[in-house]
């Protein structure tokens, strides 16, 4: 890899296939063989199951047991942990565990929150929301909690195991896990709770939780992870804080770039966390409901991360993250003529399998963009901050207007509004690229190969 400089603009160019695309199917096709992106599959399952449990799973079984829509989407509002979970990243960096410390800091780390997790949906498995609202809102807080400490260890452990010609099909194939283990979650939760109750299908689904747990026990420490230089104590709480966001802002265009990361996603997480409303008000069971999320999102799923693979390697980095942002806003346009042309399987099934193609395809491009920002010397707290960022506007608008929106407007114009909240980010990525700040913005992920010894 060769960074260089063009001219008085000061542009850093990473002249790296991965980012200015190639000619070379084998390049493209040969990372999925690798074992650090397969290993990024598995760690991919088991973070997205508690952002099930939580979401459209919790989402279904209140709107079930009779919940108000305003109260039910309020629920969405456990999410914001996830978005505060910066604030004890750099605990995840650098503090060792007792005892279970000597397995390497990132693999404690793993068993612990893995650990967590399980126990904190067995704890919401037992809450009855027709009884005790509140409760079930402190278990399903507790739910995000020690779900976004699994994606912290989860995300830097997967940053820092691949290389950087891996980061593309590495974050496609973690994208691609974590829809598995959500969609896989959400599914068995709700063929579960028919036959056996929603108590019995919470507790079943906290052995998702494994993959991620065993692959690290397999694995061991990532190649690329460094351990920090000195112990940190009380005194430099905020300093471990403070540092990741000061390195950041200290890139040229970092302003945009943040604003570009708080905008992109807004339509497609207001749109996302509100389908099992639109499918529980047009009459769909929850047997059609698992049937067409994993017979046919799965499958789009599967064809939209091959199709994004082949367009990140042919097209870069730049042009097919600004494609994918096209078809993700467009997808939601496809929920809108759902919702118009009133119940269908088949509408429910091209809604569906669009929708899921243009995940597929912006899970390669757009995740692999912000493990690229990383400095590995940050890895955890840095992209705790990107990821927390990437959807902290969406889901509080989700939480706090997206009930109220659709029974004002209804969901046709909803999802046209949603629609609409994608184009800004569209058009901010298109300025960066004519600016040079996608090639200016990114990190030592990008660069660093991990072949040096560790200080």
């Amino acid at each position: 890899m060769v960074a260089r400089n063009k001219g008085l603009r000061g542009t850093r160019t990473i002249m790296t296939d991965a980012i200015t695309g190639t000619n070379s199917w084998l390049t493209a096709v040969k990372p999925y063989a690798q074992k650090a992106p397969l290993a990024a599959f598995f760690l991919g399952v088991s973070s997205g199951f508690p952002f099930a449990m939580i979401g459209a799973t919790l989402t279904t079984r209140l709107a079930q047991d009779g919940i108000d829509k305003k109260a039910v989407t309020a629920f969405t509002l456990a999410f914001l942990v996830y978005n505060l979970k910066w604030l004890w990243a750099w605990v995840v960096d650098g503090v060792r565990l007792p005892v279970i410390g000597r397995l390497g800091q990132r693999v404690s780390w793993l068993l612990l929150a893995g650990l967590l997790v399980m126990a904190a949906v067995a704890n919401l498995a037992l809450v009855d929301p027709t009884t005790s609202l509140i409760q079930t809102a402190y278990a399903a807080i507790l739910v995000g909690v020690a779900g976004a400490t699994f994606d912290i260890v989860i995300d830097a452990y997967r940053i820092e195991l691949l290389k950087p010609e891996q980061l593309g099909v590495g974050s496609g194939m973690s994208q691609y896990g974590w829809r598995i283990g959500s969609v896989a979650a959400g599914a068995l939760a709700l063929v579960l709770a028919a036959r056996i109750g929603w108590e019995g299908a919470y507790l079943a689904c906290a052995i998702f939780a494994l993959p991620a747990m065993l692959t690290g026990l397999l694995l061991g420490e990532p190649e690329r992870h460094r351990d920090p230089l000195e112990r940190r104590g009380l005194g430099e709480i905020w300093p471990s804080i403070a540092g990741p966001l000061m390195e950041f802002f200290q890139r040229k265009g970092a302003l945009l770039v943040l604003l570009f990361i708080l905008l992109h996603k807004i339509g497609d997480t207001l749109a996302n966390l509100t389908f099992r409303l639109l499918f529980d008000d047009m009459g769909y069971t929850n047997d059609e409901i698992a049937i067409y999320d994993i017979g046919i999102g799965f499958w789009a799923y599967l064809i939209g991360i091959f199709v994004g693979g082949v367009l990140y390697a042919r097209l870069g980095m730049k042009r097919s993250v600004l494609l994918s942002l096209i078809l993700m806003g467009v997808s939601n346009f496809s929920f809108a003529a759902l919702a118009a042309l009133g119940k269908s399987n088949w509408g429910m099934a091209g809604a569906i399998g669009f929708e899921n193609f243009a995940s597929g395809i912006g899970g390669v491009t757009v995740v692999a963009y912000f493990s690229a920002l990383c400095d590995l010397r940050f890895t955890a707290a840095q992209y705790a901050l990107i990821s927390a960022a990437a959807s902290i506007v969406g889901r509080f608008l989700t939480g706090t207007t997206a009930g109220g929106l659709i029974e004002q407007f209804g969901y046709v114009d909803f999802y046209l509004l949603t629609t609409a909240a994608a184009v800004p980010g569209i058009i901010l990525f298109w300025l960066m690229m004519r600016a040079g700040l996608i090639d200016a913005s990114v990190g030592s992920a990008a660069t660093d190969p991990g072949d040096h010894p560790s200080p």
